[in-house]
């Protein structure tokens, strides 16, 4: 038994249960029938796959009434059944304190502990340290747990320490009381050596009162003389780390004590007490270390006499790195010898893991001593001599993928800081590309993925709003001068003849089938830099070239990708080549809308029609347009309108493409907005203001009234589109043809994406545009060319900014669904649930909050609550009198609203439903998310049940009306 404590809990129920969709009752009715099965195999293979049903349906009834049936079991099945119960609340963990009856669960388990069987008693003591954190202060546990370590029976006692320490990380009364029977039995000369080894853990938890951590820690530093050997010294220092770590007071003691066992002469010791470093250098107790202690750990390096005590030691210097007050404690008195150890570790190009970690190190100080404008001339020259070696080195073997990997990051985290670095480091990346040397696959893609991050980071720093290098837009400290800002560059244009030639290299070859993921990335590298540039013939023909070496689910990507950054023309040309092969009538479609959309854009950026350009490409630089605006938007609108009606053909009910679909009709009636605008523009040449338009103004009390139809018309240019460049847009409108304008709307974000940064420096072209028009008194505005001329050549700014396509228009990365719970249910879907009139419903609503995807994943929104919107309507009112209806005044529709935080991914909410009069009502639940940021994502889901309302018998009724249509007059008055 004593290799359960340390077993980790492996995901073995993962492939039982059935993934189709169930009615949970149903799947816990097949999960009990198993239960009851004479066959212990049946019934083990029903108890497994309970954790299973809890990630899937977490609502607390379920949850309850399955640990209640398990508790059963527990009693009355053998130790095989208990062992598997006990896995169940190992791996139930975050559903434990959904457990409605947990003293009852306790209860029922407990009669286990009067078992004459030891094996048994242990299972129990497990499987409460398993429940410890809801049933944290239950004295009746602790009193069994303290019998238990009095046992004779080895198992017994293995798992009360199994559960002592459970208890101990949860209950401050069980640590402080247990401290002196933890304390005496490892003193004691009756208790073995290795019992003493598992008790030694059990004192880190001895954390929640002052007095008790300082008792642990002169009890384990008087242990430390006593038991000199290597396991338990190891066990000592690693407890006293932990309590440290968490006292925070101890810390500075803690430090003298490793210092002096960094001189032991074996490895093992000398391991731990590196381990010990680090733990003590993490965020929460780094602030804690004396100033002496840097000095004398980096004297420490000359007794780490191998490879791996030395990249431990590393180690520790890189998150001693990571807090500013002791990086910068580094970077004034410790330079030198920082200097020279981390020199000395990456001339060792045969151990490239403390060479890579030595770079660790030295990237940090150099990110932070730049950020801090600090002289770091020194550390960056270091850098740039060893990173290229370095980088050569790794790249070439295959064995060393995880060692590249941390050199490009280090490089980047330094070009990121200093872009003049960034700069250097750009052409050393990109010149392993135009070698002859053949790379490893997976290292070959590493290196492009590099290029391509150094690269938005570039492009982010071309399109920020800054007046100056470093000084944000409405900074106090920039000087206000006439001279324009100096244009910012991205290096990795220069490099695009080397990455242009590695590209078609690849796509020339004969195995360009095993490189398809590094053309993939070289494309979006060539894309991401030429973004809001014009493509040359060289790089499109180089595009062209894949139609016929390529598979079409490459040249989709390519094409999306197109699409992303904004190349309209290439995305164009490959989605009509692939949908004129692809054999699935959906994705026929939904590649014929892309293709219909990119041909819209081409038309609005370049003025030209897609068939022209395909037979007329430009060599090198844009041709000028041959449409006029109107047209351009006009066919544009026009193509916008066949895409939706191709994505309507593609979408079905398992796909519904909700999001392209909304985003198509906004674009469209965009499009359409800007269209009506350039008519306006039109039209005021031709039709001048009426004579009585002075009188219609001073009868209106509306000044601009006289300028004629035009102010009717402009003001009805506004879109209802919650987008910054519609909004600003429709500022600018407003500025012109109202006589006192809102303010200006605000920019929320500045973009965490080049194409985001490249759509935000468009609107700051209108921006600075609208601030050229002349300052005019509220009584003394006019409407003239100026004005509509101003509008006409910001539509020309939006149309020929190319459209960039989210991510989410081709991709879902991250999905939260919301699993609902809301009763009274209805015995049927065709029947009302009955509600007795004059009184209250009340309505209880559970959910569930369900990732999709890995854990491992980064998401993009945190849930940080769920707003809840109740919503009842009157659809069949009763049968009213001539006078009732008369009295009749309030509003048949109710409206809830609620906000709820999840606990541990589970939400419940009640509310009550006020309703006054008879009839059938339409209850809608309707859910959405709510951000870190306060944002309001309309995710659902939407449930909806009829209520019926029963008249009082004893109240008189109308007389019912013949038809539905009498009812339906009624409703009208």
């Amino acid at each position: 038994m004593s290799h359960f404590s340390s077993t980790r809990v492996s995901s073995f129920n993962e492939c039982f249960l059935n993934e189709n969709e169930q009615d949970p009752n149903a799947v816990l009715m097949e999960l009990d029938k198993g239960l009851r099965s004479a066959k212990q195999g049946i019934q083990c293979e029903s108890i497994v796959r309970f954790p299973r049903l809890f990630e899937k349906y977490p609502f607390p009834i379920l949850i309850n009434s399955s640990f209640i049936k398990l508790a059963e079991f527990f009693v009355s099945g053998s130790n095989l059944l208990r062992f598997w119960v006990l896995r169940v609340c190992q791996q139930s963990e975050n559903h434990l304190d959904k457990i409605l009856n947990i003293d009852n669960f306790v209860r029922r388990i407990f009669m286990v502990m009067h078992s004459n069987d030891p094996v048994a008693r242990a299972l129990l003591l497990r499987t409460l340290g398993a429940v410890s954190r809801v049933i944290p202060e239950k004295q009746q546990v602790h009193h069994a747990i303290r019998r238990a370590l009095d046992s004779h029976d080895t198992v017994e006692v293995e798992a009360a320490i199994y559960a002592s320490s459970c208890f101990a990380a949860q209950s401050s009364s069980f640590a402080i009381s247990m401290c002196a029977k933890i304390s005496d039995m490892i003193e004691s000369l009756q208790v073995p050596v290795p019992m003493k080894l598992l008790l030694i853990p059990v004192l880190r938890h001895m954390h929640h009162d002052a007095n008790t951590a300082a008792l642990v820690n002169k009890l384990c530093m008087d242990l430390l003389p006593k038991y000199p050997a290597q396991s338990f010294v190891v066990a000592i220092i690693d407890t006293l780390t932990q309590l440290s770590s968490r006292t925070l007071v101890g810390v500075p003691g803690q430090l003298e004590v490793l210092l002096d066992f960094m001189q032991d002469l074996r490895t093992p010791v000398r391991i731990q007490v590196l381990r010990s470093f680090n733990e003590l250098a993490g965020k929460k107790s780094v602030h804690a270390w004396p100033k002496p202690a840097l000095e004398a750990l980096i004297s420490k390096f000359e007794t780490c006499v191998n490879s791996h005590e030395q990249f431990l030691f590393l180690s520790i210097l890189v998150k001693l790195s990571e807090c500013p007050l002791t990086c910068q404690q580094l970077l004034r008195e410790h330079r030198v010898a920082l200097l020279r150890l981390c020199i000395q570790s990456m001339s060792k190009l045969d151990d490239y893991t403390t060479a890579t970690q030595a770079m660790a190190v030295l990237s940090v100080l150099a990110a932070f001593g730049t950020e801090q404008e600090s002289q770091v001339d020194d550390i960056l020259h270091t850098v740039s001599l060893h990173i290229e070696g370095l980088l050569l080195c790794t790249a070439r073997r295959a064995d060393c993928l995880r060692h590249l990997r941390r050199v490009l990051a280090y490089g980047i985290r330094i070009s990121q800081a200093n872009a003049e670095f960034g700069a250097t480091f750009i052409e050393i990346v990109s010149n392993t590309l135009g070698d002859n040397v053949v790379y490893p696959q997976a290292n070959a893609e590493l290196i492009c993925e590099a290029l391509v991050r150094l690269c938005e980071h570039f492009q982010l720093r071309k399109y920020a709003f800054t007046t100056s290098e470093g000084l944000e837009e409405g900074d106090d400290n920039a000087m206000d001068t006439d001279e324009p800002s100096p244009p910012k560059f991205n290096p990795m244009l220069a490099r695009m003849p080397i990455i242009l030639h590695k590209l078609n290299k690849l796509i020339d070859s004969e195995d360009a089938e095993k490189h398809l993921r590094t053309i993939e990335i070289l494309s979006v590298l060539v894309f991401q830099t030429t973004m809001g540039c014009y493509l040359p013939l060289k790089v499109v023909q180089c595009f062209e070239k894949c139609l016929d070496k390529l598979n079409c689910w490459t040249l989709y990507k390519i094409a999306r990708s197109a699409s992303r950054y904004g190349h309209h023309y290439v995305a164009a040309h490959i989605y009509t080549s692939i949908s004129e092969i692809v054999i699935n009538d959906q994705m026929h479609y939904f590649l014929v809308t892309l293709s219909q959309i990119s041909q819209a854009e081409c038309i609005l950026n370049y003025g030209l029609d897609y068939a022209h350009m395909r037979d007329n490409y430009a060599p090198t630089a844009a041709p000028e347009p041959l449409i006029p605006l109107m047209k351009r938007l006009e066919a544009a609108c026009n193509l916008y309108q066949m895409a939706r009606v191709s994505l309507r053909a593609c979408s079905s009910i398992q796909y519904a493409i909700s999001f392209p679909q909304e985003y198509l009709k906004i674009r469209a009636q965009f499009l359409q907005t800007l269209h009506l605008a350039v008519t306006v523009k039109n039209a005021q040449v031709i039709v001048p203001p009426p004579a009585i338009a002075g009188s219609l103004a001073q009868n209106s009390r509306d000044y601009l009234q006289k300028f004629g139809h035009v102010t009717n018309q402009l003001r009805k240019l506004f879109l209802e589109v919650a987008e910054f460049q519609c909004g600003l847009l429709a500022h600018i409108i407003e500025s012109i043809c109202y006589a006192t304008p809102p303010e200006p709307p605000v920019f929320l974000t500045t973009g965490e994406h080049p194409e985001t940064r490249f759509f935000a420096a468009s609107c700051r072209r209108m921006e600075l545009m609208h601030k050229n028009l002349p300052e005019e008194l509220p009584n003394a505005k006019t409407i003239s060319n100026r004005h509509l001329d101003v509008i006409v050549a910001q539509i020309e700014i939006i149309t020929k900014t190319p459209l960039c396509l989210p991510r989410y228009f081709f991709q879902i990365l991250q999905s939260t669904q919301i699993k609902l719970s809301v009763s009274p249910q209805p015995r049927s879907a065709t029947e009302p649930v009955n509600v007795q009139s004059g009184s209250n419903l009340v309505i209880k609503v559970e959910g569930v909050l369900q990732q999709a995807g890995s854990k491992e994943v980064k998401h993009f929104r945190r849930v940080e609550s769920v707003q809840l919107s109740l919503t009842s309507q009157l659809v069949t009112p009763p049968p009213r009198s001539g006078s009732e209806l008369q009295k009749t005044g309030t509003s048949d529709t109710v409206t809830l609203n609620q906000i709820v935080k999840p606990q541990r991914d589970f939400l419940s909410g009640s509310f009550l439903l006020p309703i006054s009069s008879g009839g059938h009502f339409q209850v809608t639940l309707e859910t959405f998310v709510v951000d870190e940021h306060g944002t309001i994502w309309c995710t659902g889901p939407k449930s909806s049940m009829m209520v019926r309302v029963l008249e009082d018998p004893s109240k008189p009724t109308a007389p019912t009306p013949s038809t539905s249509q009498a009812v339906g007059q009624a409703r009208r008055f």
